[in-house]
């Protein structure tokens, strides 16, 4: 009774909150791997299919924005297996230099980012006993809907996440969830800076996510709850920073040119510019929700700088 009792008292609510493809899912995986059951074999082998799918809709949507062809979509019901054949095709078309070009241009469409990390590893994921690893867990895509709620127990704390809808579709959904919240968890995808959103081409994301982020943070909700702000996917950021200048799409940005952190920098002080509570400062972290290592750290610092 009394423990039970401890836990009640002690009992943190966080919520993942943000715009989609932010990372929010695979930071939720993560937390299953340090904190809960983990990924049982047969857990692994019930993302089969999804990985199979992430394959196709790759390859599809970069021979879709190369050729503008219509090809028929595959859905994880009707992928079971990728065959020799199927593999020698992708790998084909994967090597190919104009698709290596369109590649390099998908800022342009809407490729999942996961889309290289399955492509380059086709000869292992189309073997016949293929099974799963935590890493394919992590990246494969799935587009959350609706809300779903997961509970940690990190040490004498109970710990809720919601994991909501991220599209602008699934946003109504989340009103009710706010009740109660110790800490709002926002993810900001660093590697969006150059991207639109899938429901409106002129729009981009990142200046999306922080219209969306003041709008959050000055909800009544969260006056008395902590900000956290993680800027995640700073491994894309890295890798397409040589290629896509931030000041193209942020001509505020004066920093130097193709320099990773300092675009980091620059991005966390817009999101910090959207607070104007200044006794209810934001928590930031850098993040990479595929990497354990780093999410096992930032979690903790995250927890200790919360914890009541």
């Amino acid at each position: 009774m009394q423990r039970d009792k401890r836990l009640v008292l002690n009992r943190l609510y966080r919520h993942f909150l943000c715009t989609g493809e932010s990372g929010k899912s695979t930071f939720i995986k993560q937390m299953r791997i340090i904190h809960g059951k983990g990924y049982t074999e047969e857990d692994r082998k019930a993302y089969t299919n999804l990985v199979f799918q992430n394959v196709f809709v790759a390859i599809q949507t970069l021979k879709n924005s190369m050729y503008a062809a219509k090809l028929t979509a595959v859905t994880a019901g009707t992928v079971h297996s990728i065959s020799s054949e199927y593999a020698e095709a992708i790998k084909s078309v994967w090597r190919d230099c104009g698709l290596q070009k369109c590649y390099e241009r998908r800022r342009e469409f809407q490729l999942s980012d996961p889309a290289k990390y399955y492509l380059d590893d086709i000869d292992r994921i189309s073997a016949e006993l293929y099974l799963p690893s935590l890493q394919d867990i992590l990246r494969v895509r799935i587009p959350t809907t609706g809300i779903i709620e997961y509970i940690f127990d990190l040490q004498t704390v109970i710990c809720r996440m919601v994991d909501v809808g991220g599209q602008k579709s699934e946003r109504r959904k989340w009103i009710h969830c706010f009740e109660n919240v110790t800490s709002m968890i926002f993810l900001v995808a660093l590697s969006e800076y150059d991207q639109v959103l899938y429901e409106c081409e002129n729009a981009n994301r990142m200046e999306e996510s922080k219209a969306l982020f003041k709008a959050i943070i000055s909800y009544h909700w969260f006056q008395k709850s902590s900000i956290i702000l993680f800027l995640n996917k700073i491994d894309i950021l890295k890798e397409k920073i040589s290629t896509s200048h931030l000041a193209d799409y942020f001509p505020e940005y004066t920093g130097p040119k193709n320099d990773a952190d300092a675009a980091m920098k620059f991005i966390l002080s817009t999101y910090e510019q959207q607070n104007s509570d200044i006794e209810n400062p934001i928590y930031a972290h850098f993040t990479c929700a595929t990497d354990t290592e780093n999410i096992q750290l930032v979690f903790k610092a995250h927890h200790s700088a919360t914890q009541p």
